[in-house]
């Protein structure tokens, strides 16, 4: 009987794993076939997703009204709507893009998202440093900033901390799109212990951290006004720079035309350790915000973002 049990098991462990490489096979063969469209064509796609995503499914459309009423109460309501509009547009064409990143070729992606002055990074190399910190937010398109390896003067790595999804197909197609051009990606719960081995085999690598994320009730450490209201912040990337003694450096992304990004980097310290606790995450949350007032319909106004009331 527990011969027969056993064998129930792995006949459904296999057939699970099956299950799920078909299901990769899958999705990996549409992506590969849309990816090999023009990016004319997959913007004209773009522009019957927005209709589907706003006019029809009205996706997380009642979360995205309510952020923009909180950040900015002094807008018209038509003013507000016009955002809104925006900023579908926006996310649709983003999806078009990540699907894009399955098959564009590794000039096309520097043709259309660089950093304009990688001399920054590239200072801080020479002064000794091996692993250098880059906070960033959920704005513009920062999937394809995985394609900066080769644009600086040192030959680096880049390594995305990330949170695996639950789909573990979808997971594994995502990892596939972020390495496609010698970029790695590590595991939230793995950092701290990634990080490490990268400083002691004194590897070049940029540690990208999308900071803007709501942390868990659990992990709330600091609070401050963040697109005119309470917001808990995440303090990780700072926890690890002062811990390690990493550099931290901002990326200010802009969108300068359809399909088109750059990225300024900014210094936020290079001595972490002599910082005041907390004012790595504050100066984090000044430029983030700068950015999205700016252009607000480059950030992702879906992330329930301040859910964790005081």
């Amino acid at each position: 009987m527990e011969r027969r049990r056993n064998g129930a098991c792995m006949y459904f462990h296999r057939l699970t794993v099956k299950t799920g490489n078909i299901t990769y096979s899958m999705l990996y063969l549409w992506m590969k076939a849309h990816a090999l469209l023009p990016m004319r064509v997959l913007y004209a796609l773009s522009d019957m997703l927005y209709f589907f995503i706003y006019r029809i499914a009205g996706y997380r459309r009642k979360v995205v009204r309510n952020n923009i009423l909180h950040a900015f109460p002094e807008k018209t309501e038509s003013e507000r709507l016009r955002m809104e509009r925006k900023f579908y547009r926006h996310f649709a064409d983003y999806i078009m893009e990540t699907v894009k990143l399955a098959g564009i070729s590794y000039g096309e992606l520097l043709r259309r998202a660089h950093p304009n002055n990688p001399e920054i990074i590239d200072s801080l190399f020479a002064q000794g440093h091996t692993c250098i910190l880059l906070m960033m937010g959920h704005y513009g398109n920062w999937e394809w900033l995985t394609g900066f390896t080769d644009s600086f003067g040192v030959k680096l790595q880049i390594h995305q901390i990330y949170r695996p999804l639950t789909d573990k197909a979808f997971d594994r197609l995502f990892i596939y799109m972020r390495t496609r051009f010698k970029s790695f990606v590590m595991k939230k719960n793995d950092t701290v212990r990634h990080v490490i081995r990268l400083k002691q085999d004194r590897t070049p690598s940029l540690i990208v951290f999308i900071a803007d994320q709501t942390p868990s009730p659990a992990n709330i450490h600091y609070r401050t006004t963040f697109l005119n209201q309470d917001s808990a912040m995440f303090t990780g990337a700072e926890r690890i720079a002062t811990k390690l003694n990493l550099p931290v450096v901002f990326a200010d992304v802009k969108q300068v035309g359809r399909g088109y990004y750059t990225v300024d980097f900014e210094l936020i310290t290079d001595h972490p350790r002599e910082m005041p606790e907390f004012t790595i995450t504050e100066k984090y949350a000044r430029l983030m915000e700068r950015c999205i007032l700016r252009e607000p319909a480059c950030w992702f106004w879906t992330h329930r973002r301040w859910k964790h009331t005081r």
